[in-house]
């Protein structure tokens, strides 16, 4: 099968670049690109790669003349733009062109939080219930919302601009932050009451049928000197190998887990990939409350896929190592 990765870059690309897997490791920190197109070469597949950076031309000249049974994409910016994610997968279906990953209309409900928030809500999702502050009328107020609150970018992803200052005690605090990623960002700010609880993920893999993953968990160790702080994951406790070492923080099976909660956290999950109209692969973020209740945090309907990352992993649980994986996406965009 002649297969086409698409992955994005923070720069255009030169001639003399070979974006080999050990550049894209080594050179590019593109640990995930790398994975897949071992995986796939493992699996017998024709690869070829394409970075993208801001040409169009350079998309639709290489789909047309390696003519792919199926584009590989894993590009979440275009331009350095997140906002032009969607876009993408929606070239590719003005070509006609098969590919992993959901399509523009999943992408764009979930990069608005709020407004993927709302659609599960309005099916009985329990979802961290919140407030956006517009960039081009920030809140001045809460009025009755309650604190204390998480505030983060509307439409980032990654934990990006999440760090512990996200964290508002009061609601002075929640302003300020909404303030600053206004500034910062240039970007609405989403204001979340902040849910305590355990940190758990579910992958699912459209099979064509919806099929969940034994879940994930964050390991937070001591934040600080107070026992008591607040846990989450910041962008650095996500991706600094560093300072997740320092504060003990890692990721690995779910601990056991009240009887009858697995099986809610797969029907929640299978929920929110139908109700968002996602295909291929999702990731769902939640918080487990000391009462069991399950709240839904992010909806990520193109998750990291690295072999050593969480949803890779809660495949292997389910019985499906990492080529498997690989093969059981391309097999979903063949469908």
């Amino acid at each position: 099968m002649r297969v086409l990765v698409l992955f994005d870059i923070g720069r255009p690309p030169a001639p003399s670049d070979s974006f080999s897997v050990s550049a894209l490791r080594r050179e590019e920190n593109k640990q995930m690109e790398a994975d897949v197109i071992t995986s796939l070469r493992n699996l017998g597949h024709e690869v070829e790669t394409l970075a993208v950076y801001d040409n169009v031309r350079d998309m639709f000249d290489r789909i047309s003349s390696f003519a792919p049974d199926v584009v590989f994409n894993m590009c979440e910016t275009f331009f350095l733009d997140r906002a032009h994610e969607p876009n993408i997968p929606g070239l590719l279906d003005l070509m006609k062109v098969r590919y992993t990953g959901a399509g523009p209309e999943a992408l764009m409900l979930c990069r608005d939080k709020a407004l993927a928030k709302k659609l599960l809500a309005f099916h009985r999702v329990r979802v961290a219930s919140g407030v956006v502050s517009s960039r081009s009328r920030p809140l001045k107020k809460l009025r009755r919302f309650r604190v204390p609150a998480f505030v983060k970018p509307l439409g980032e992803e990654g934990s990006s601009g999440i760090s512990l200052a996200s964290f508002a005690k009061n609601e002075s605090e929640a302003i300020e932050r909404a303030n600053f990623i206004h500034q910062r960002f240039e970007c609405d700010a989403l204001i979340e009451e902040y849910i305590e609880g355990r940190e758990l993920t579910v992958g699912v893999l459209g099979n064509p049928r919806p099929l969940a993953f034994p879940p994930r968990e964050t390991f937070f160790g001591r934040a600080d000197d107070d026992e008591s702080a607040p846990r989450f994951a910041t962008q650095r406790a996500k991706w600094d190998d560093a300072y997740r070492r320092k504060w003990k923080i890692r990721n690995g099976d779910a601990d056991p887990l009240p009887p009858g909660v697995p099986e809610r956290l797969a029907k929640t999950a299978r929920m929110a990939y139908r109700i968002l109209k996602i295909r291929g692969v999702v990731r769902l973020d939640v918080r487990l409350t000391e009462e069991g209740e399950i709240v839904v945090i992010e909806v990520n309907p193109n998750p990291s896929l690295a072999k050593t990352d969480d949803f890779a992993m809660g495949a292997a649980r389910a019985g499906l190592d990492y080529d498997l994986l690989i093969q059981r996406i391309l097999d979903n965009a063949l469908r």
